[in-house]
């Protein structure tokens, strides 16, 4: 089972303001543990909605809308993507998340990532072919 850790936004992360070194050290060290246990897929940080976009459409049609934007309680600062036996221990890992971030007082969300077989029948072997390759393709380009 795959799941994503969504760190969210805060005033300072959508102010830019960047981690210490004893934060970046204590992430680090989270991270290694992980990736050492197996469960680790990927992290990253995200830049703050004032460098990014928002693209709403309308009737198909899409109209960008250039950061920064109001709701940091609804935005995303950074995410984790894990794989793990089961929803309990994610929430064991989350539970290890490094308390100096945003001096304890952050914010995690937990989500499944929907995996192939989630879909049925619907998701024929043709498309599950084509997301095969899709999935292949997209590795290359990291």
């Amino acid at each position: 089972m795959r799941f994503m850790i969504i760190r969210r936004a805060d005033k300072d992360t959508e102010a830019g303001v960047l981690p210490d070194e004893k934060l970046l050290a204590a992430m680090g060290a989270y991270n290694e543990e992980m990736v050492k246990a197996g469960v680790m897929v990927q992290g990253e940080g995200l830049h703050p909605t004032s460098k990014g976009a928002l693209v709403k459409f309308h009737q198909g049609k899409p109209t960008v809308i250039d950061g920064p934007f109001a709701e940091s309680k609804e935005l995303i600062a950074g995410f984790t993507l894990i794989r793990v036996k089961s929803r309990e221990e994610a929430l064991e890992w989350l539970k290890r998340w490094p308390s100096l971030d945003a001096g304890g007082n952050v914010e995690l969300e937990l989500r499944q990532v929907y995996e192939d077989d989630d879909f049925g029948a619907e998701f024929t072997p043709e498309l599950r072919a084509q997301e095969a390759r899709i999935r292949e393709q997209g590795a290359k380009n990291r």
